[in-house]
């Protein structure tokens, strides 16, 4: 699901703007030279809700005079990020920062709910420190009608730049 990507590198995005290093998923190898935290984010569960009736919202006219028909839909779900680290206080500071940028520092689009985090524990097959968090969302999508009709174009995440998305 498209939606489900957006949200995951929204929030990939605003992790690494408040200065953690993230990724989509924890890579196969563990560089040696890594000092910093790395955040692993995924989305755990996602349920789709429509806005509106049938998912329209109301109208927009853009500046030729142009009326577009614009959608809109809820995803509801759970974020889980992963922060490993070599030592034990890096993967505590590493979380303190994730948690600050999950209540603060997501884009509009996601409404971030309840933040839990797991104890820190040690992960054998890595070799290193793990702090799991669960951020309950809300994400915001909104889609035009196309041109040519009925037809939509994508649903993007509200908040988020479209040439954002196609980094």
């Amino acid at each position: 699901m498209k939606e489900l990507r957006q949200v995951r590198d929204a929030v990939i995005a605003a992790l690494r703007k408040g200065g953690l290093a993230a990724e989509a998923a924890f890579p196969d190898k563990w560089a040696a030279e890594r000092k910093t935290p790395l955040a692993s984010v995924f989305v755990e569960t996602a349920e789709d809700r429509t806005l509106g009736f049938c998912g329209y919202l109301g109208e927009r006219v853009d500046g030729d005079g142009g009326v577009r028909e614009i959608y809109g839909k809820r995803l509801r779900g759970v974020i889980t990020i992963e922060i490993r680290s070599e030592r034990a206080t890096d993967c505590e500071e590493g979380g303190e920062q994730a948690a600050a940028t999950l209540l603060e520092g997501l884009p509009e689009g996601v409404c971030p709910g309840e933040l839990s985090w797991e104890a820190l524990t040690w992960e054998r097959g890595t070799g290193l420190f793990l702090r799991r968090g669960r951020l309950k969302c809300e994400a915001l999508f909104l889609a035009e009608a196309g041109d040519e009709g009925p037809a939509f174009l994508d649903f993007i995440l509200k908040g988020v730049l479209q040439n954002e998305q196609s980094a």
